[in-house]
């Protein structure tokens, strides 16, 4: 393995674990926590689907241990950044890298909780946009961040000359 990838991919997990449940964006009755969103895109574009997988596993691996997340980031999250991850590989678009993250976790995520939640949460019957809506709020408003970042690329090549 790639230690610069590593030590980049250690730096993303730190930021996430850290800023995962401190930062977020209220709409309407609902909090948004975009970072996980945006450093799922950001890790797509510049380590790989591979690393952004790897990056957005151990961020709800770390949560879930700390009592600070839910399972279902398991889910949302890692989808999100893999498709993030592919959209972004065989296009090197970072439009097409954000909507893989928000199509990722917003809707195919949001509907592979629905069963995660009912069977091993022990929720009752769940509609179909109980998880869509708001994974997709959250997803989309990292992605408009992860993008404003990607565009100015100041942080970005800060952290290529790492």
């Amino acid at each position: 393995m790639n230690t610069r990838k590593l030590t980049i991919s250690a730096m993303f997990i730190a930021i996430g674990v850290l800023c995962g449940n401190i930062i977020y964006i209220p709409i309407g009755a609902s909090k948004c926590f975009p970072i996980q969103h945006t450093i799922n895109i950001i890790s797509a574009v510049m380590l790989g689907p591979f690393y952004a997988v790897l990056n957005a596993f151990t961020i709800s691996l770390l949560r879930n241990f700390m009592g600070t997340g839910s399972i279902l980031a398991f889910s949302g999250s890692m989808i999100g950044a893999f498709l993030s991850g592919i959209f972004y590989k065989y296009s090197k678009n970072n439009i097409l890298a954000v909507i893989g993250e928000v199509f990722g976790t917003g809707i195919v995520g949001g509907i592979i909780s629905i069963p995660i939640a009912k069977f091993l949460m022990g929720s009752g019957s769940l509609s179909l946009f109980v998880y869509i809506v708001p994974f997709t709020l959250s997803s989309l408003s990292g992605g408009i961040i992860a993008y404003m970042i990607l565009k100015s690329r100041t942080i970005v090549k800060f952290m290529c000359k790492f």
